[in-house]
């Protein structure tokens, strides 16, 4: 399956005009969007892997600034193989570095942010407006890709934000089933808006670094605010080494 996998992500990106694709998302500020790249028969295999761990979502609420479920790497890692596979399919990290030119890689196996899914399943469920702020000494990127979008819900972000010379550009995006979206977290200024009555909106984010080292101090930092924001204590905390397997999506276990 994960051979599979990262063959037929090799096969979609071996499609995409790179060149053309590079000088966008420089042209935006390091922002780009490739609307519905991956075909239905893919997103499919990560669609069963999202429904698998849904009993381990981790929900926060987080007054003025977000409200929705999370899970992490330490879950996907046990339970979602084809979401795993696309992180490290050869391919889509070459890919990240040719749109980039910069030699980014996987994020350490321990941080629960490297592969995540994001879930708005309750009304008024959404994200205030921030920066991927990272805390490693190297350059993150995010990449968001769409999973479920049935929502009036949006990724709103300002281009240009930190760029004096320029003029911000403000966008509102519908992240559609396989769709791409790829940026410096340092530099898109970006939220979601809020989940109406009956809908769902679910993403997966995927995060590569130029530099996987971090001082203590802000080690601390980082877990704290995924302890609190995102996945729960037991998540961050449990296994430093990012060894943790989750119990919650197989019924062994209590919630996070």
């Amino acid at each position: 399956m994960i051979a599979s996998v990262a063959d037929d992500v090799a096969r979609t990106l071996a499609r995409v005009d790179v060149a053309a694709a590079r000088e966008t998302y420089w042209r935006q500020g390091e922002f780009l969007v490739l609307e519905r790249l991956f075909p239905e028969s893919l997103a499919a295999r990560w669609l069963d892997e999202v429904a698998r761990v849904r009993p381990a979502i981790h929900r926060n609420y987080i007054p003025k600034h977000k409200k929705g479920g999370s899970v992490s790497h330490h879950t996907l890692r046990a339970e979602a193989p084809s979401i795993l596979a696309l992180y490290h399919a050869p391919a889509f990290t070459a890919f990240i570095r040719a749109i980039t030119g910069r030699d980014a890689k996987p994020c350490p196996v321990r941080d629960p942010h490297a592969c995540a899914l994001y879930f708005y399943t309750e009304p008024g469920d959404h994200i205030g407006f921030h920066y991927d702020t990272s805390y490693y000494k190297g350059v993150r990127y995010t990449v968001l890709l769409g999973l479920i979008e049935r929502s009036s819900s949006r990724l709103v972000c300002q281009l240009h934000r930190r760029e004096p010379s320029r003029t911000p550009v403000d966008l509102s995006l519908a992240t559609e089933p396989g769709t791409l979206v790829l940026f410096n977290g340092d530099t898109l200024w970006h939220a979601i808006t809020p989940l109406g009555d009956h809908e769902e909106r679910v993403s997966l984010t995927l995060e590569y670094v130029t530099d996987a080292r971090m001082n203590p101090l802000k080690r601390f930092v980082s877990d704290m605010k995924d302890a609190i924001a995102y996945f729960g204590f037991r998540q961050v905390f449990a296994r430093a080494r990012g060894d943790a397997i989750s119990r919650s999506a197989t019924g062994k276990g209590g919630p996070f």
